[in-house]
């Protein structure tokens, strides 16, 4: 292809998203920038919260500790051989040590604490470090609740405690509170940045439920699901999962679960008549969104969609508001379920509630408001006690079961949508599907 040709469908491409895209470069300022901020401000608040003042994490190259991965530099893609961050709070003096126990500085927030050619050994450089400062607690990230603060491997957790003075063991704690609330937390800038995210992810899902790209009776849901993963890549972005897209339509019986992420028939024709669904999401400037969206394909003469639709789709707006009414902070992930669910139920609704925290990660750490296969309440080791904390994001996800007649079976109404808990309460990050999507779009001036 001629370079003005690539050139061309590249602005295409972009034009058709509003939000702007930042170059690599950019995005590696924004990303320190941010960076910068966490440690210079949010760490400090978060170790005395936990009343932690001191934590070590331990990663060697390529097997990273998911909460290290989150504090690399934009030009660090990986750890470089074994890299070892200690961060020291003083809460006497408000000050707070970010140090690597490393050949080289961390970006510009950790400085480099060790000069093999003065101790070749990295073990008892980080012991030296350790003794000097005298804590009162050491954190690792080791935790049985919560796998995301379960990121140092048996074999540095071995090696560490084989270095370690004996009269420092009894002061090793879990840092997992302090793991999970660093992970879990949202600075203001990022949730600026937040609703630029969602705001993209709306629009990808928007462009992808058209006429645009879907032709009914010719495209299948396979071929719009790699529209989707291909528009992506195309915007310099990535997708923290493959997207799907299903179909509920009249002749079909309700499926399980499973059936959005395994058993759905491949290259389904979407056809008039149908109700689509997605589950789509992407990764930008190292946070992440989860969208799920409803779209209902026009019939020839139809300028809008059934009302039973229109008034399901209400119907699992009804049960979002039941969910994120009771999202209140102190309140446990199964508190939040169980009220959320009786409450939807005493109204007539039959739904089901699977809401996850959402950010460094698309399946993050936090407060875990269900799973699809827990309604009664999920597992202690799923972290079921962690209380709600302001400042945080979540998926919004879940479904309420409808009965159709005109189709003589039940559907599900399935929604996803970002949702910030802050100091002030809930609200979306970019609001929330409240119509259907239609495909065609109606066209006024020509009466269909």
């Amino acid at each position: 292809m001629k370079p003005y040709l690539t050139l061309l469908l590249l602005f295409i491409s972009s034009s058709l998203i509003c939000q702007q895209i930042l170059p690599e470069e950019e995005r590696a300022q924004v990303i320190d920038e941010i960076l910068n901020e966490r440690f210079e401000v949010l760490l400090p608040e978060l170790m005395d919260q936990s009343d932690m003042d001191m934590w070590i994490l331990i990663s060697r190259e390529y097997n990273e500790d998911p909460v290290l991965r989150t504090m690399l530099p934009a030009t660090w893609l990986n750890a470089r051989r074994r890299t070892i961050l200690l961060f020291y709070r003083d809460k006497t003096k408000n000050t707070i040590e970010k140090l690597a126990v490393a050949r080289y500085n961390v970006g510009n927030n950790i400085s480099s604490a060790w000069d093999k050619e003065k101790e070749p050994d990295q073990w008892q450089r980080l012991i030296q470090l350790i003794e000097e400062r005298n804590p009162k607690k050491i954190g690792l990230n080791y935790s049985k609740d919560h796998n995301i603060a379960d990121g140092l491997d048996k074999t540095d957790y071995e090696e560490f405690l084989q270095n370690l003075p004996r009269e420092y063991a009894s002061r090793i704690v879990s840092a997992e509170q302090l793991a999970v609330r660093w992970i879990e937390t949202r600075t203001e800038r990022e949730m600026v940045i937040y609703n630029q995210l969602v705001s993209i992810t709306h629009q990808i899902i928007a462009e992808a439920f058209s006429e645009k790209v879907i032709t009914p009776g010719i495209t299948t849901t396979t071929e719009v699901e790699w529209w989707m993963r291909q528009k992506v890549t195309d915007l310099g972005l990535e997708t923290w999962f493959h997207p799907t897209v299903d179909v509920q339509r009249t002749n079909d019986e309700l499926e399980g679960h499973l059936y959005s992420f395994s058993g759905r028939p491949d290259q389904m024709v979407i056809l008039p008549g149908d109700l689509l669904h997605c589950d789509f999401g992407i990764t930008y400037l190292r946070l992440n969104t989860d969208c799920q969206e409803l779209a209902y394909v026009l019939k020839p003469g139809e300028k809008e969609a059934p009302e039973f639709l229109k008034q399901g789709l209400k119907d699992g707006n009804r049960v979002q508001d039941y969910l994120t009414k009771n999202m209140i902070r102190g309140r446990t992930g199964n508190q939040i379920l169980k009220i959320a669910l009786d409450q939807a139920k005493e109204a007539g609704f039959r739904p089901a509630i699977y809401t996850h925290p959402l950010g460094s990660y698309g399946h993050s750490a936090g407060t875990t408001i269900g799973m699809w296969d827990s309604q009664g309440g999920i597992m202690k080791d799923d972290g079921e006690n962690y209380p709600l904390n302001p400042n945080t994001v979540y998926a919004i996800e879940l479904n309420t079961t409808i009965n159709v007649p005109e189709w003589n079976r039940d559907i599900r109404i399935m929604l996803e949508e970002a949702g910030f808990y802050g100091e002030e309460g809930f609200r979306y990050v970019n609001g929330r599907q409240t119509e259907l999507l239609l495909i065609p779009r109606v066209t006024e001036h020509l009466g269909n």
